[in-house]
């Protein structure tokens, strides 16, 4: 059986909004329920996501630079066209993106990698 293309038709809303965050989050399916709580805790209604493998290790410690540079071409296109008020970033333990639970010989290893990949992320955030 052949797959045929199909464009997906769908009426959205002509007024732009504003979004009240980009949240830049691992895609790793386990932690989509998570994002689902995060975003209603703290009551946003409009946000921008940048999906991708690892989260915020891609800025932090990307594989090439191109996909830092990717990274940070979406959160600049999400606050330039939606205004975005703030930037959240996401990493979390057992990441396909870091060699999971294998590549770190202890837990407080890994999560001393995961936090300091944080920081450099918010650290490059800031400094572009």
């Amino acid at each position: 059986m052949e797959e045929q293309n199909k464009i997906l038709a769908y009426k959205s809303p002509k007024e732009h909004y504003t979004a009240d965050a980009c949240i830049v989050w691992c895609f790793d399916d386990r932690f989509t329920g998570l994002l689902e709580e995060f975003v209603k805790s703290r009551g946003y209604k409009n946000y921008d996501l940048v999906k991708i493998a690892g989260g915020a290790k891609t800025l932090a410690s990307p594989e090439n630079e191109a996909d830092r540079l990717f990274v940070l071409k979406q959160i600049r296109i999400s606050i330039n066209l939606h205004g975005t008020k703030h930037v959240i970033l996401m990493c979390h333990e057992d990441c396909g993106a870091y060699g999971g639970k294998a590549s770190f010989t202890s837990d407080s290893e890994e999560l001393e990698r995961i936090n300091n990949d944080l920081k450099e992320a918010d650290h490059i955030l800031k400094n572009n």
